[in-house]
């Protein structure tokens, strides 16, 4: 008998973007997208649908965490040598406000979406790719099935199921319960920003200078070093999140990029920031922190990227995010194996420039990915040092709960591998509106008025998928 799970190498290789076409109709569609690829950090895609289970669990009353690595335990199989990391296992979003089930925390202002803090879908089929090497497979295990017999004809079915859907009629997209809309009267004070008609901010721009100047007083009278400060933008919804996606991941492409359909919403990231890796008893966190804007000179931008290797204010924040996360994983891995493998190295993407470092660390004995997650959740990058306090500071600044945003789009695998992002650059659609905060970093030498502009920068690839 064949062993499982069962594999089956593509031939020719499908174009993932046709893929995501035919499958995006079915229930709880996930795509963990390498939209820029990237020898390392953007090798692999991972693209499925139809779980064989999914919940979701609000913030209140559940430890999360804990119901996840619950529903998944009773599926594990060892990673298998010569194919792309994820083989099947546990896929979805972690709200950032998650946070609160894991620190004490003030509730947020107002939270008028009310994303779940979890979703999570458990996915037995995974179709991969490797960009690299320019090949791709479908992997299917047969669970929920655990009998031999029975889990091995599962998986044929299944497998056999996932081959016709690549070259059937695309599956329509439902409706995207738009009786539960949100009116325009029940969202907190919006005003008009930008250029585009009908885009909208929790923050006037005066308001959000004012945010600033607070945060920066916070930080002088010694409360914290840096905060992540974002506005909200929002945009009547128009079309489907599918298309919003595809147009997104052509217009401003990322390595960490990804969609994810909860059935009410639906997240379209273009993020470009690994949160967590965990994978043969190592982990690596890559925060992100400092920005220019790119143009379309390339004599500007590498003066641009040497202005920005330069500034003391972008390396300070970079550098107090990475102590926090040496710190986050000391928790879980050995404090002598915790070393900053990249310190404040130049990234480039579409629209903008970053400093990215990386902290890598051997896990403590006992520890699991869940253990990691748990000990650095969320990412330091987009919350501050000391972190409690930057987001207590944060639910006092901004006037909506964050939902998705600077949460996660993760996968735990089967073998029990994490990787995941930090959603940024992301479009939360649902309930008849497109929502996408941005932010950056508030140090005691912040210009509030360049660290607004900022915020603009960093929206310009999501405005132009708006239409």
């Amino acid at each position: 008998m064949s062993p499982l799970p069962l594999i089956e190498e593509l031939h020719p290789v499908p174009d993932a973007r046709e893929v995501f076409h035919r499958l995006r109709g079915m229930p709880h569609c996930v795509w963990l997208d390498s939209a820029r690829q990237h020898p390392t950090l953007g090798r692999y895609s991972f693209l499925s649908a139809d779980p064989f289970d999914y919940f979701e669990l609000p913030v209140e009353g559940h430890d999360a965490l804990a119901v996840l690595g619950e529903r998944l335990s009773p599926y594990s199989s060892p990673k298998l040598a010569g194919l792309p990391p994820f083989q099947g296992g546990a896929a979805g979003m972690i709200s950032y406000d998650l946070g609160r089930q894991l620190e004490r925390l003030p509730r947020p202002r107002t939270d008028e979406f009310q994303l779940p803090a979890l979703a999570v879908g458990l996915y037995d089929v995974v179709l991969a790719w490797d960009h690299l090497e320019s090949r791709a497979w479908i992997v299917s295990h047969g669970w929920p099935e655990r009998q031999g017999d029975a889990r091995r004809h599962r998986a044929q079915q299944r497998l056999d199921q996932f081959r016709t859907w690549l070259t059937a009629e695309p599956q329509p997209v439902g409706p995207r319960a738009g009786d539960r809309a949100v009116r325009s009267e029940s969202l907190v004070p919006q005003y008009a920003v930008g250029a585009i008609p009908g885009l909208t901010s929790t923050f006037s721009r005066d308001a959000y200078l004012q945010a600033i100047r607070r945060a920066i007083d916070y930080i002088v009278a010694g409360d914290i070093f840096q905060v992540n400060l974002s506005q909200r933008l929002l945009f009547p919804a128009h079309d489907d999140a599918g298309d919003l996606y595809l147009r997104l991941r052509e217009r401003n492409p990322a390595t960490f990029a990804g969609y994810f359909d909860l059935g009410e919403f639906q997240i379209a990231s273009a993020s470009p920031e690994r949160f967590l890796c965990v994978a043969d008893g190592q982990a690596e966190a890559r925060p992100i922190k400092g920005t220019r804007q790119r143009t379309s000179w390339p004599e500007a931008d590498l003066f641009a990227g040497d202005e920005l290797r330069a500034s003391e204010k972008d390396r300070a924040e970079n550098v107090m995010i990475v102590d926090l996360l040496r710190n986050d994983l000391s928790r879980v891995c050995r404090p002598e194996s915790v070393q900053v493998s990249q310190l404040c190295e130049l990234e480039s993407y579409e629209f903008v420039q970053h400093l990215v470092s990386a902290v890598r660390g051997t896990l403590s004995e006992g520890c699991r990915p869940l253990d990691v997650l748990r000990a650095a959740f969320p990412g330091g990058s987009i919350t501050g040092a000391p972190k409690v306090r930057a987001m207590q500071i944060i639910a006092e600044l901004e006037p909506t709960a964050r939902g998705a945003y600077c949460g996660s789009l993760a996968y735990l695998g089967f073998d029990g591998s994490l990787d995941a992002s930090i959603l940024i650059r992301t479009i939360t659609a649902g309930r008849g509106w497109w929502q996408f905060p941005v932010g950056g970093g508030i140090v005691a030498q912040s210009l509030p008025a360049a660290e607004y502009d900022e915020t603009w920068h960093k929206a310009e690839g999501l405005l132009r998928s708006l239409e």
